[in-house]
């Protein structure tokens, strides 16, 4: 899965984590002082945002276009020089400004949340009726809103086109790699499924699972500081009293503690999306036999077959029914949970309605990034069946044991006559 797209998956990550956080910790370590040093100039830390399109040509974003270069390119030589591989470009060069666009894309959200204070002010403004705002403040505000969403569209079309070639190549490698071994793997139960429907699946999910999770990450490192300082409007919260930035601190709770609730209530269902992939391959792979051979296919194998896989997805139903009670409990508090937090600081009339919506988005951001797992759980466990199979896979290839579920699989097939197992043929690693 990984080894025919990228060098040496495994040191290449692991460096790749490592760079990053070196890199990060060296941009908001001493990032403003080297691009000083450079010749770059920044605005003091306690300027207002800048509201408008040239928010991204500000000098701390120049400097900032540099270091990413500067760092990515530092990674990008070593690893070409250390082991060359034929996919390098897209694995690593691409993969590199998927990162960038990403990272642009939350910023572009960071500066439409610059522009919810001045505007919401200037309507809270105008509906007071002191008559200071007029129809063109509110049409230039609007205008604003115009070119950073053109901005936005103009990203994220750009953005999803190269991550959709991105990802067919990934699939192109897995698809070069196991064909390479087909005369090895042909007899392996599901081959052609594993080289085909696997390999599809595997690569449609990262293409909308992998985007999210670096969306999550990027909006993380920028809406955190924002979060942060908008806590500072913040003084205390309902129930708990005053505590050390409390929207951010509150964020990062509920989060985690959805996070956690939703991995305890549903983990056993990526076992249950593998061991379902197994019973479905048995009653269609005996189908497929009764085609050629009469003597296959009869009633009453065919009635056991289906019973089992009527059984499995029961087991699936009753699991996903108390899974989901937990996931839309949690997501349906979440809509008001910041609301709560907020409701003395609104009542004491401490904030305007342009901070009140700052706070909304930001606080909207920071914890939808946290619970990445929760608003994507179903999709990483079929994730993960599909990652089972193709390592098993790939076990098979290289003759070496099978992961512990396939493994206790085939004990099963050797200890019963049940004609479900029967029906499966799985070749054992020699």
């Amino acid at each position: 899965m990984f080894k025919s797209f990228f060098p040496n998956p495994k040191p290449f990550f692991v460096s790749a984590v490592i760079w990053a956080f070196l890199s990060a910790g060296l941009w908001y370590g001493y990032g403003r002082e080297l691009g000083t040093a450079l010749g770059f100039e920044f605005a003091p830390p306690d300027a207002p945002p800048v509201v408008g399109i040239h928010y991204f040509w500000t000098q701390s974003f120049l400097w900032f276009y540099v270091y990413y270069a500067a760092v990515v390119g530092l990674f990008g030589a070593f690893w070409y020089w250390l082991q060359p591989h034929p996919w390098f470009r897209w694995s690593v060069a691409v993969s590199s400004f998927i990162l960038f666009s990403t990272y642009f894309s939350v910023q572009v959200s960071v500066a439409l949340n610059n522009w919810r204070r001045p505007f919401f002010d200037e309507v809270q403004a105008a509906l007071d009726g002191g008559g200071d705002v007029t129809e063109g403040d509110l049409y230039a505000l609007i205008l604003i809103f115009f070119y950073i969403a053109s901005m936005a569209i103009t990203v994220a079309v750009i953005t999803r086109f190269v991550i959709s070639h991105y990802i067919f190549r990934w699939r192109t490698a897995m698809n070069d790699y196991y064909m390479s071994k087909w005369k090895e793997v042909r007899h392996i139960e599901g081959a052609s499924q594993r080289v085909q429907e696997d390999t599809m699946r595997f690569a449609g999910i990262m293409e909308g699972l992998g985007v999210s999770m670096i969306d999550s990450i990027m909006t993380l490192f920028a809406f955190l500081p924002v979060l942060w300082s908008l806590s500072g409007y913040v003084t205390e919260l309902p129930f708990i009293g005053e505590i050390p930035a409390p929207l951010f601190t509150a964020a990062i709770f509920w989060s985690l503690f959805g996070t956690v609730l939703l991995a305890i209530v549903g983990i056993r269902l990526p076992g249950l999306e593998f061991r379902n992939q197994r019973v479905e391959a048995a009653y269609r792979k005996e189908l497929v036999y009764g085609e050629d051979d009469e003597n296959r296919a009869q009633p009453p194998t065919i009635a056991e077959l289906f019973h089992n896989v009527r059984k499995n997805y029961y087991r699936l139903y009753a699991n996903y029914m108390y899974f989901n009670v937990a996931r839309y409990l949690y997501l349906q508090t979440d809509n008001i949970f910041v609301l709560v937090l907020i409701i003395p600081t609104v009542a004491a009339g401490k904030i305007t309605l342009g901070i009140m919506q700052q706070i909304f988005a930001a606080f909207g951001q920071v914890s939808n990034s946290f619970q990445y797992l929760v608003n994507s759980w179903t999709t990483i466990v079929e994730l993960m069946s599909i990652y089972k199979r193709l390592r098993a896979f790939e076990a098979a290839i290289r003759h070496e044991p099978l992961p512990d579920i396939d493994a206790d699989y085939l004990a099963r097939i050797d200890s019963s006559s049940d004609p479900m197992l029967s029906a499966i043929e799985v070749e054992r690693p020699q």
